[in-house]
């Protein structure tokens, strides 16, 4: 049984950084990390990759063959790889006896909720690998700041959870920019815990753009708050404690939290409701220093 991450999100949301930061973090606690690339667009790739998708297939490659666009390509390239999952499996089968995966997919969000062979590709992965997986769906935080956009990352991000049937958190990203987006119309926890999105309605009725879909909008808010499923976390990659935070929910969601105890329903419930002390704890003195420091003290 191994775990690990399926890292998703529409283009410029932070996926390939995420990679590298959380590679990076999970190292510094003790963890064996792969980091495996499944974009075929993506050339230039900041961690070191230890399953790369452009060894079995090229998005440029495909564009130039069969004369589609980046678009066509990706699906024609995800669709490529189901059918050649067994190159796949090889790859990862050495790495599942003692690492931590990091999935680091496409940024066409039509992969995710619209064509099925993305999720085929993870269900086969699950089901070959025995793999616990986590879907985190990476939103640039600065989607709040337009409450259209706003309604549609909800959107997106509901459409995706029910889509890919796996444990999902999403992610408000890149969180430490967001006050230079402009002013928030309300507090972060309006925007992270979804609550009522009437109130969203007067200020897309103030926005000429989008006043007139003012009633497609009210629509779209009732089925997103009736399906009572999206909500967010925050995210600064470069910050410890935000990593480590999002860490806490995702070995909960995938069950790592679990692994290797052995117990009654009863104890395993009171680990998974009750407060967890991780494995950076134990150098609290770092917690205030940046990573280059961390990385610095652990490597003597």
């Amino acid at each position: 049984m191994a775990y690990g991450q399926v890292v998703i999100g529409p283009p410029g949301s932070g996926k390939t950084t995420y990679c590298d930061g959380m590679s990076q973090f999970l190292k510094l606690i003790g963890r064996k990390v792969a980091v495996i690339n499944l974009d075929p667009a993506n050339d230039a790739l900041p961690y070191e990759c230890a399953v790369n998708v452009e060894d079995l297939i090229k998005l440029s490659d495909v564009m130039t063959e069969h004369s589609l666009g980046p678009n066509g390509g990706l699906v024609y390239c995800m669709d490529y790889l189901e059918k050649n999952i067994d190159w796949l499996q090889s790859k990862l089968e050495p790495l599942v006896k003692d690492h931590y995966l990091l999935f680091d997919f496409p940024g066409q969000v039509e992969l995710f909720f619209l064509h099925s062979n993305a999720k085929k590709v993870i269900m086969k992965l699950i089901k070959k690998l025995d793999l616990r997986l986590t879907a985190v769906h990476l939103v640039d935080a600065h989607l709040c700041s337009d409450p259209g956009k706003y309604v549609s990352a909800l959107l997106l991000s509901l459409s995706t959870m029910l889509h890919l049937e796996l444990p999902h958190i999403n992610v408000l990203s890149k969180i430490d920019l967001i006050e230079s987006y402009g002013k928030l119309a309300f507090n972060l926890d309006f925007y992270t815990d979804v609550q009522d999105l009437s109130f969203l309605q007067h200020h897309v009725d103030q926005d000429p753009r989008s006043s007139k879909y003012r009633k497609l909008t009210k629509e779209l808010c009732e089925v997103i708050e009736d399906y009572s499923l999206v909500n967010f976390t925050t995210l600064d990659i470069q910050d410890k404690e935000s990593v480590g935070n999002l860490v806490k929910l995702i070995d909960k969601s995938n069950g790592y939290i679990f692994a290797g105890i052995e117990g009654s329903a009863v104890e395993f419930s009171k680990i998974a409701a009750g407060p967890l002390d991780w494995d950076y704890y134990r150098y609290p003195f770092l917690m205030g220093a940046s990573l280059d420091v961390c990385l610095l003290f652990l490597s003597f």
